[in-house]
């Protein structure tokens, strides 16, 4: 479970940042920040209940997504997103969109942080502030698993809208990712705009027409 052991490492403003919708085949890669400005008065069930996003229930993270959102209007915390859209994976690939992500993100926060905690082993380049990388970092640090959720929540809800716009690939259960019926979305309607077109299964189906 997270706790403060990264955070206490650090002197000044500590930022988590994760994100999250690297590997579906459409749809923005989007990135969360959280920085926890007053551990003392954070909600203990916030913090209780944090973890890794993935481990989680799509409710329980709707849930967590909520408080945090309190939490920033109390000004105890703060959280900020960013996203990269499909075209600019296709025009700069999916890891250089994900630090454009990760550092528009950090730029949404209230604060300017001293230090950046990002979950996985690639530090992103250029970055505003130094970086620490932290491996399952979601599942180790409070800040990072906040920025897990932020990043879930938000991507998981902006695939619902888009899914109203495109009906035929069943975004709203997938996500993006390459269910079944994503695949015979594809093959009876073609691709949308919100296609990765850089990615395998996409381009096979282009180089097909």
């Amino acid at each position: 479970m997270p706790d403060w052991s990264f955070e206490n490492i650090h002197s000044g403003i500590v930022a988590g940042v994760d994100e999250a919708g690297r590997g579906p085949w459409a749809g923005p890669v989007v990135a969360g920040a959280v920085v926890f400005l007053n551990k003392d008065n954070i909600n203990p069930h916030l913090l209780s209940s944090l973890n890794d996003s993935k481990k989680l229930s799509a409710k329980k993270r709707e849930w967590l997504y909520e408080l945090i959102v309190d939490e920033n209007k109390k000004g105890n915390l703060s959280y900020g997103i960013g996203l990269a859209t499909a075209q600019e994976i296709d025009e700069i690939n999916i890891l250089q969109a994900t630090f454009n992500a990760m550092r528009r993100a950090v730029d949404n926060l209230s604060v300017k942080p001293d230090v950046a905690l990002v979950d996985g082993n690639q530090t992103p380049r250029p970055f505003k502030c130094k970086v620490q990388t932290v491996i399952k970092g979601d599942s180790l640090s409070f800040s990072i698993a906040g920025a897990s959720i932020v990043a879930k929540v938000y991507r998981d809800n902006l695939m619902q809208e888009l899914a109203k716009k495109y009906p035929y690939y069943g975004f709203e259960k997938n996500a993006g990712y390459g269910t079944k019926a994503h695949i015979e979305g594809l093959k009876q309607y073609g691709i949308c705009d919100e296609h990765r077109k850089s990615y395998k299964p996409i381009a096979e189906i282009l180089n097909r027409v």
